[in-house]
This record gives C-alpha cells, sequence and structure tokens, in this order.
C-alpha cells in the first residue's frame, strides 16, 4: 500500500475523486500551508489531504459561498490543531481524498483564492501539529469495481448499478429542483465509467457529511451504487411527500471559507 505525508486541510465538507473544490483561505494556518505549495513547481502536483472534521465547524458559520467576516480583519493566529482536541485524529474522519491544487492565487490581503481537484481517497494513518499547519501520513485506498468473484462479473455488476442509480438520480434530481423531464441532464452528458456516476452522484446529492462519509469510504464502486440507489429512492420518496421543499440548484458547489 502506498504511504505519503502531505498537507492536511480539516473542513466541514467531504470531497470526492474527479470533484473540483473552491476554497477561500484566510487562516495563518492554512495560508502557510498554500506558501508551502507554492514552492512546488508548477509541473508538478500540488498536493494536500481534505479530510471532515466529524463535529463541529472549523471556522464561524458563514454564508453559502462567501468568506468569514472576520477575513477583512488580520487572521487569528490559530495553531495547526486549535479546534480540533488534544488528539486530532481523532475529531477527523480517517478516510479523506487528496487534492490537487491547479490554481493558488494570492490577494492583496495575503489571502488566497484556491481551486483544487480531487484525486484519490486515501486513509488517515496519524496527523502530526509540530509544524505551521497539520500535516498526514497517509495510505491510498485503492477504488476496485466491486466486491464479487471475477474482474468482468464486478465490472458488469457496477456497470449495470450505475444505469439505476443515473435513472434513480434523475427522478431525484427532477423531483428536488421542480425541473420538467427535458430540462435534465441528459444521458449523453453523463460519465459512463462507475466509479466517476459513483463519486458525481455522491457529490451531487443533497445529504448530510455522515452520508457522504459513508459513501466516500465505501469498500468499493458496487457497494457505493448500491448505497446510493437506496439513499436516492428514499430520498425522492420524502420529497414527492413534501412538495414545499425549496428548489436546490445542484449544478453549482459552494466556496468553502477557511
Amino acid at each position: 500500500m502506498t504511504t505519503a505525508r502531505l498537507p492536511l486541510f480539516p473542513l466541514n465538507a467531504v470531497l470526492f475523486p474527479g470533484l473540483v473544490l473552491p476554497l477561500n483561505v484566510f487562516e495563518e494556518r492554512y495560508r502557510a500551508m498554500m506558501r508551502e505549495l507554492l514552492r512546488i513547481d508548477e509541473d508538478e502536483p500540488r498536493r494536500f489531504v481534505v479530510v471532515a472534521i466529524r463535529d463541529g465547524r472549523e471556522t464561524a458559520p458563514t454564508a453559502t459561498g462567501m468568506p468569514d467576516t472576520v477575513a477583512s480583519a488580520p487572521p487569528a493566529e490559530r495553531a495547526p490543531a486549535d479546534g480540533f482536541g488534544p488528539d486530532p485524529v481523532q475529531t477527523f474522519h480517517r478516510v479523506g481524498c487528496v487534492a490537487d491544487a491547479a490554481k493558488i492565487r494570492e490577494r492583496a490581503d495575503g489571502s488566497y483564492e484556491v481551486l483544487a481537484t480531487g484525486t484519490t481517497r486515501v486513509r488517515l494513518l496519524s496527523v502530526d501539529a509540530s509544524g505551521p499547519f497539520l500535516t498526514a501520513e497517509v495510505e491510498e485506498l485503492p477504488e476496485d469495481p466491486g466486491a464479487v468473484e471475477g474482474e468482468d462479473t464486478a465490472e458488469d455488476e457496477a456497470g449495470a448499478l450505475a444505469e439505476g442509480v443515473l435513472r434513480a438520480f434523475r427522478s431525484y434530481q427532477k423531483r428536488l429542483a421542480g425541473a420538467s423531464e427535458r430540462s435534465l441532464t441528459t444521458g449523453a452528458d453523463l460519465p459512463d465509467d462507475p466509479s466517476v456516476v459513483s463519486y458525481l452522484v455522491a457529490a451531487a446529492a443533497v445529504l448530510d457529511i455522515p452520508s457522504k462519509q459513508r459513501l466516500l469510504q465505501a469498500p468499493d464502486t458496487a457497494t457505493r451504487l448500491r448505497e446510493e440507489l437506496a439513499l436516492l429512492r428514499k430520498e425522492t420518496a420524502v420529497i414527492r411527500y413534501l412538495p414545499s421543499l425549496p428548489a436546490v440548484d445542484l449544478t453549482r458547489d459552494p466556496t468553502h471559507p477557511n
């Protein structure tokens, strides 16, 4: 199993492989992390690990997509592990996702605008708070098609499940957004790789963090797709009887303030 030591970025969110994550970085501990990443040649991956926090928030509450209200003032001098308890590794979910920062832009006030993309799942082995920002030793979690005998059988099962999940997702999206059938994304616009489908649906569905975390750490693609199928059917049934739920735009990702 491949292991590595990488900067650790805790969030009140779950990142999935292949999904884009915009970040507004203003705390000094995370600014230090971005400065370190900028020392890496731009032709090389600028990698850090995003991990979801089990309880609480890593910053004060903010409006969706907006920086924290303290962003205009000098950032608080928080130590790397401040707010994460005496043993930070216990505060985080143990499965996270490596992010590759394709864009890191420093603003005039010293904060950073970051655009990163999830790449691979990893498991946290340990967390180190001795430097200017948290780092973690992680091991890569490979993505298998499914936990059944025979590679072809596993891929066939995952493929069939992916088709069912996409159909269920269209129905769920229609109910959630109150859209007409012809306004939905067509099958031609959706991926056909089962693992990509599983991560895309997990990211787009309106679920709480524990539910998204369970999907991220599913042992294989087929298991994740089966769980998504059950979740989508359940959520669609609930929405059918709660027509007053507000419409949700599933195509927008909020900026996570840090």
